[in-house]
């Protein structure tokens, strides 16, 4: 594989990966997918607002997009890219993990993110159980119990859930947890049926009544059947940065156009790595866009090879 020039290395093996490597594929680009195998939503049992795919388990889904990216002559390695580097004629070389290097004329960085939980103990364990960050693509299943929302360091998104939340259920309690409140603010959301407690959170145990609690450190505890917790987004863009794709100073996350290019030829990102609010449906859009945009560009430097 060392010697192998790709047309196009997808790094990412997630629905924006996948999405993207069947459409350079039947396009007739030799293409190649670096998959890590740690998709952000693997603990998951159940992905939705996937309009056919509801309810879909990722690990299936996944499959089945492996399954038809290897029916249009689409590749795909296990590994983790550690290195990338513009090469002196143009094209890009990225280092795996196992030491090998590929080749090729354009990339696309679907790697994804990791969502960086408040150090509370008790939380982690129960991610994608009774722990949950997105109402809209868990909030359904769980609308009308009782919710409790912690507050994070991603204070005006707490804030945001902490209303949404009420869409779903009668019973919602904001444990503010430091974030901090405006008078206006607490009153919006007391009138909309919110439930404000003040303190810090110590850890979240098995409720004595319910399936979960959330103990405080006033010596309180909230009972509840599901949690909901705003995590800090941390985008896996160590590819994207190796090779000089710029940030944007206001989000902090790499720049991308419409289409998915970012501002070095040559390169793009698509999915949760460039917009931590893509679900799985947004993020396998963002791929087939990228590479159409992809399949256009190396195009055109074919066309200007020819002359």
């Amino acid at each position: 594989m060392d010697a192998v020039k790709w047309d196009a290395v997808i790094v990412g093996g997630g629905a924006a990966g996948l999405s993207a490597g069947v459409v350079l594929a039947r396009a007739q680009y030799a293409t190649l997918v670096v998959d890590g195998g740690a998709p952000r939503n693997g603990p998951a049992e159940h992905m939705h607002g996937y309009l056919t795919r509801d309810g879909m388990a990722p690990r299936e889904f996944l499959a089945t997009g492996r399954s038809e990216l290897a029916k249009y002559g689409g590749e795909l390695v296990r590994a983790s890219v550690a290195g990338a580097r513009r090469a002196s004629d143009g094209t890009f070389e990225l280092e795996l993990g196992d030491g090998r290097t590929l080749r090729t004329r354009a990339v696309l960085v679907a790697t994804g993110l990791t969502d960086e939980l408040p150090d509370i103990p008790g939380l982690a364990e129960r991610w994608a159980s009774e722990v949950h960050h997105c109402p809209h693509c868990h909030g359904y299943e769980v609308k009308g119990q009782d919710i409790a929302l912690i507050g994070s360091e991603m204070g005006a998104v707490s804030k945001h859930l902490a209303a949404l939340l009420r869409r779903y259920s009668k019973s919602v309690t904001f444990c503010v947890n430091g974030v901090e409140l405006s008078d206006v603010e607490r009153q919006r959301l007391t009138d909309y049926g919110v439930r404000l407690v003040d303190a810090g959170v110590k850890r979240v145990v098995e409720g004595a009544d319910t399936p979960v609690a959330i103990e405080l450190d006033n010596g309180e505890t909230v009972g509840c059947e599901a949690i909901f917790v705003a995590p800090r987004p941390v985008p896996h863009d160590s590819v994207l940065t190796a090779l000089g794709a710029a940030k944007d100073p206001v989000s902090g996350f790499v720049a991308v156009d419409p289409q998915g290019a970012t501002d070095v030829p040559g390169v793009w990102a698509a999915g949760n790595v460039v917009n931590p609010r893509a679900q799985v449906i947004a993020s396998a859009g963002a791929g087939t866009t990228a590479a159409i945009g992809m399949s256009a560009w190396l195009l055109e430097q074919e066309l200007g090879g020819a002359n």
